[in-house]
């Protein structure tokens, strides 16, 4: 991939009346890896909607919240008519140097 982004998946949450959780990867700047977000776009956004940025916790990726907090946390925002970006805060892949702790390398939250 080079440059832009690529929609992984797109689920419809919340019946048929309900937004969309997408799974996102974009080519980072920063790491210079590919690296994915999730996204919950509210069915009202139209054009602006108010932005919560979700930072999961160390060794956590873009699906932690998503998987706890899912159906709950969708319904909340749908409701207030925000939207929800869920980046995985760490590198993944061949090219990420690693150690054996976790607090540098692949799956390091830390960057």
């Amino acid at each position: 991939m080079s440059g832009g982004v690529k929609i992984l998946s797109k689920t419809r949450v919340g019946g048929s009346n309900g937004g969309y959780y997408q799974r996102v990867q974009h080519e980072s700047t920063s790491t210079c890896t590919p690296m994915i977000f999730g996204l919950y776009l509210p069915a009202s956004a139209k054009v602006n909607v108010p932005v919560l940025f979700w930072l999961s916790g160390l060794t956590c990726d873009d699906t932690n919240f998503a998987n706890k907090a899912g159906s709950r946390a969708f319904a909340a925002a749908e409701q207030q008519g925000i939207a929800i970006v869920m980046p995985d805060t760490s590198p993944r892949g061949e090219s990420v140097p690693n150690v054996d702790s976790y607090d540098l390398g692949i799956g390091a939250g830390f960057y």
